[in-house]
């Protein structure tokens, strides 16, 4: 809950008028980015976006009850009566006023802020680390896709005098945006989970993504911690990148933070033996796959820096099933499906084969391109053609660039490899492909909007 006092003290200088008494003391009730999300006393922020500008949504915003509206001015042809109903906090720049205004609120409460980044697992890993937190401390954090320069202050402003912990997500499109999300966060602990090629047709080289990453670590403060995968060489390579303390995480070597004894229970979960400052429990969590076992050990190694025993970290570990990124779903038919469709990088499409190549029954993967990989677009779709040999009976491609997954596929030996060039297309011939006690695994980068396929399948 917010007053129009709050708001313009937030806004400081952004702030092109001073706001009459009455209009100090209106209270609002969440900021919103998206007029079709307003509901009663919100404030709405017009925003420019690469399609549309948020001012031609203010009418209505307002009709939808926002109370407030953040813009650089009202429409001259507003009905009157919308007109009286709202303040308007005029400012030269939307987007800036309400990262000014996000910061200027989270520096009101005393919550630790943990971020998380890299180029695969930063969401599994943040619900991971959170619903550990949970356990000890009142913890907010960032939901669906507020990791950017617009959610990212969103989730800011929600922040409460209650909460003790804030974990954040933080994406990127290009350097400095990481650097960004953390003047505005101003994060004491930071988690980087590992760095691959996800981002290289923006930034061109696996250098400039680095240095993109390390923005995280590069910002924080003399007692603050950087949280890093030891078995990703690049990872490791930013504690020389940061003044904070550091801690390690993996399998091998002397780090920190250790799994020991790996197991893999195909859809039952994982377990390991988990080692930490000369001490070790036993663990089984829910976490899907052999390689989430990372995803546990970064948020094992946040919740033991922030204070919490071996013993709660092994207890909480048991109840992760909300950080699986793979949902199963089971269909009427008696067929499993391994929704994956939020994204894809050559790693985590490996990652989903080598779990599907561990599961009973026929094995079925269904694999669309996987975007942005700049001058790594081929070999990385051939290495997952390659890892799909090994792990698939029947493999399905969508999409131009995943031709090179088959083609791959097929030079290993596979001979069940069908290609599609439209999702459209999948849909329409999937459905009649696939039997009782089949496992089918849909992966594909988001913009391929596979969800249609699972949905197809019976399983949406």
């Amino acid at each position: 809950m917010f007053t129009g006092s709050d708001i313009s003290a937030g806004l400081g200088p952004a702030l092109l008028r001073p706001l009459s008494a009455p209009e100090l003391s209106r209270p609002f009730t969440r900021v919103v980015v998206d007029s079709r999300q307003v509901s009663s006393g919100d404030l709405f922020v017009a925003l420019r976006g690469e399609r549309h500008d948020g001012h031609q949504f203010i009418a209505a915003a307002l009709e939808r009850g926002a109370a407030g509206v953040l813009a650089r001015s009202l429409p001259q042809d507003l009905p009157p009566r919308l007109r009286a109903q709202t303040v308007l906090f005029p400012v030269d720049d939307p987007l800036v006023a309400l990262q000014t205004l996000a910061a200027s609120w989270r520096d009101r409460f005393s919550a630790r802020v943990i971020g998380v980044t890299g180029s695969v697992g930063k969401t599994s890993t943040k619900e991971a680390l959170a619903g550990l937190l949970a356990q000890r401390y009142c913890v907010l954090k960032s939901t669906g896709n507020l990791n950017t320069e617009v959610g990212l202050p969103l989730v800011l402003l929600e922040l409460t005098p209650a909460h003790q912990r804030l974990v954040l997500e933080m994406g990127m499109y290009d350097r400095g945006d990481i650097a960004l999300l953390c003047r505005l966060a101003r994060p004491s602990v930071g988690v980087v989970t590992n760095i691959g090629p996800s981002h290289l047709e923006r930034l061109g080289s696996m250098e400039r993504i680095t240095d993109a990453k390390s923005e995280l670590v590069e910002s924080l403060p003399r007692d603050g911690v950087a949280i890093l995968n030891a078995d990703d060489a690049r990872v490791a390579g930013l504690a020389r990148r940061t003044c904070a303390h550091v801690i390690s995480y993996g399998i091998g070597g002397e780090t920190t933070c250790r799994a020991e004894q790996v197991e893999s229970y195909g859809l039952d979960g994982i377990g390991f033996r988990l080692a930490w400052e000369g001490q070790a429990r036993q663990v089984r969590t829910p976490l899907l796959g052999r390689h989430s076992v990372y995803t546990a050990l970064a948020a094992a190694a946040v919740a033991l820096t922030e204070g919490l025993s071996l013993d709660e970290v092994a207890q909480g570990l048991e109840g992760l099933d909300g950080a699986n990124r793979i949902r199963v779903h089971r269909t009427p038919e008696g067929i499993t499906v391994l929704d994956d469709t939020y994204n894809a990088s050559p790693a985590s499409a490996e990652a989903a084969l080598r779990l599907l190549a561990e599961l009973p029954g026929r094995r079925i993967a269904a694999l669309g391109d996987m975007l942005e990989l700049g001058s790594y677009e081929e070999t990385g779709h051939r290495a997952v053609g390659r890892c799909a040999a090994a792990s698939v009976d029947i493999l399905y491609t969508i999409g131009p660039r995943a031709r090179l997954i088959a083609e791959a596929a097929r030079e290993q030996g596979l001979a069940a490899v069908t290609h599609w060039e439209s999702r459209n297309e999948a849909a329409r011939s999937l459905p009649s492909l696939v039997r009782d006690g089949d496992y089918v695994l849909v992966k594909g980068s988001r913009g391929m909007a596979l969800e249609e396929l699972v949905a197809a399948l019976g399983a949406g």
